[in-house]
Order: C-alpha cells, then structure tokens, then sequence
C-alpha cells in the first residue's frame, strides 16, 4: 500500500521521470570493516551524489559520520539489518535498527537482508516481514535484498533460485527487490515478470568496468528498475565519472558501449 508519505520519500530515491533509480550501497564497513573506496564516508557520498546517484545506503554510521553539508543532495537508505565476515554464521543477518529510529534520523527509505535458503532463513523471513508492516504504518520505503545463499544452492545466479528470492521479497511487502543478475536480459526478464515489485540488480563481486556495463544494460532491457552496486562503484577510479555513466544507461537509455565512451572522454 502507498501512502502519500511513502509516495514522497520514494521520489527522493528515485528518478520521478524514469521511474528508476541509480543507488550505491555503502553498508560494506559493518561486514568487511574499511575497504577501499569507504575509508572517508563523506567523500564516497559526495563522489556518487556527484554523478548523479539517487540514493546511498548505509547503517546508523552513515548519516553520523558521513552526513553531507553542501553539494548536490542525494536520498538516504538506512540498512537495518547486519552480520560481520568474523561470524561464524556471517549469513546470518540481525535487525541492528528500526524503522522509527530511521524516520528520526531523515531516511528517506530502510533496507533489510535476507539470504534465501540458508539455515537462518526463517528468523530472517519473520524479522522482514516485521519491518514491511512497521513501513506501510509509518510510510517508509523498503528496499528487500533478497539473495539465494545456503546448502541447497550451488549457483547463487541460477534463474531457478533468483526468481524465488525475488519473489518473497515482493510477497512479504517489499516497495523495491534487490537481488543477482542471472547473467543474460532473457532469464533476467523471467525474474522480474514473476516478481511484482520493482527489481534492482546488485553487482556482486568486482568486475572490470565493461563487465558492470554490459551487466546494467541487460538489466535495463530485462525491464528492471535500476541498480544497486557498491564496490564497483566506488572502489572506481573516478566514481563520480562512473556514476554518470552509469546513470545514463538507466535513466537515458544509453548502451554500454556509449557509456564507456562517456568514461573514457572524461
């Protein structure tokens, strides 16, 4: 259900021309600790609002360490959910904050993890749906990251296990799924046919620049609504330029091949 308080917020993570979005995540601190491209929060913040990000996601640490004074605005995620790489059970995901706490602090949307088919899944399950009844209350978008991960699963890109983990995401209440690109536009296209909600692709490991590209526009001609990557992002060069690049082929339609002329002449 969308509220009009929810019809607001989602505007501010979103192009309200396109009906898409471009959104860097940034959570990557509370699981691997200070990577490359996140020592200074602020400045990976102000490198993708930059380019044109729509929004970032991030814990509690983001807005307070990372708040931006000045610069181009940009829509804040707050992540609720969370497990460190030391964890014995690292797939494992805990809610770490609330929705109230996230409308207090300016967030213009929440995010929760579940990975599909693990061990913890049901704990998982219970504490997203908590928190989709806790937004249509309040009015605040949620953005579900939904991924294959666990015993029964070899290939966490297989169409078979996306396209369920997609759909849970959108049957629990999610306003936005993000979720693995299966690798092509036809099998992704099968993803977001069974999944109601807007799909966002998330970028996984790190790929060469092109990789990302080709990946976001086969995304795009899959008819997904967006993206969700970090690392490639702004563990980049130039993120700023990355971003634009980026952006051009969700919002503008542009194809990989022009975006990397866009790279490469800035």
């Amino acid at each position: 259900m969308i509220t009009v308080g929810k019809a607001i917020r989602m505007e501010r993570i979103m192009n309200r021309n396109t009906g898409k979005t471009v959104i860097v995540p940034m959570d990557h601190g509370a699981t691997v600790g200070p990577i490359e491209g996140l020592i200074d929060i602020s400045k990976a913040v102000d490198q993708v609002a930059e380019g044109g990000a729509n929004a970032v996601i991030g814990h509690i640490g983001l807005p307070m360490y990372g708040h931006r004074h000045q610069g181009k605005d940009i829509g804040l995620v707050l992540h609720l959910s969370a497990s460190t790489m030391l964890s014995t059970r690292p797939n494992r995901k805990v809610l770490v904050n609330t929705v109230e706490n996230a409308l207090r602090m300016g967030a213009d949307g929440v995010s929760v993890h579940v990975n599909i088919g693990d061990d913890d899944e049901a704990d998982m399950l219970r504490d997203l749906g908590r928190i989709a009844v806790e937004c249509n209350y309040w009015g605040m978008p949620l953005i579900a990251m939904m991924y294959p991960r666990g015993p029964k699963i070899t290939d966490e890109r297989a169409l078979d296990v996306v396209k369920v983990a997609a759909r849970v995401g959108a049957e629990l209440g999610a306003d936005f799924v993000k979720t693995n690109y299966t690798g092509d536009p036809e099998s992704f296209s099968k993803v977001v046919e069974g999944c109601p909600a807007p799909v966002l692709i998330a970028g996984g490991s790190k790929l060469s620049t092109r990789e990302t590209f080709d990946m976001i526009e086969g995304a795009m001609k899959s008819g997904a609504k967006g993206l969700s990557i970090g690392r490639n992002v702004f563990q980049h060069r130039n993120p700023s330029l990355f971003v634009k690049a980026a952006c051009a082929i969700v919002h503008d339609n542009v194809s990989a091949e022009e975006a990397m002329d866009m790279l490469n002449r800035g």
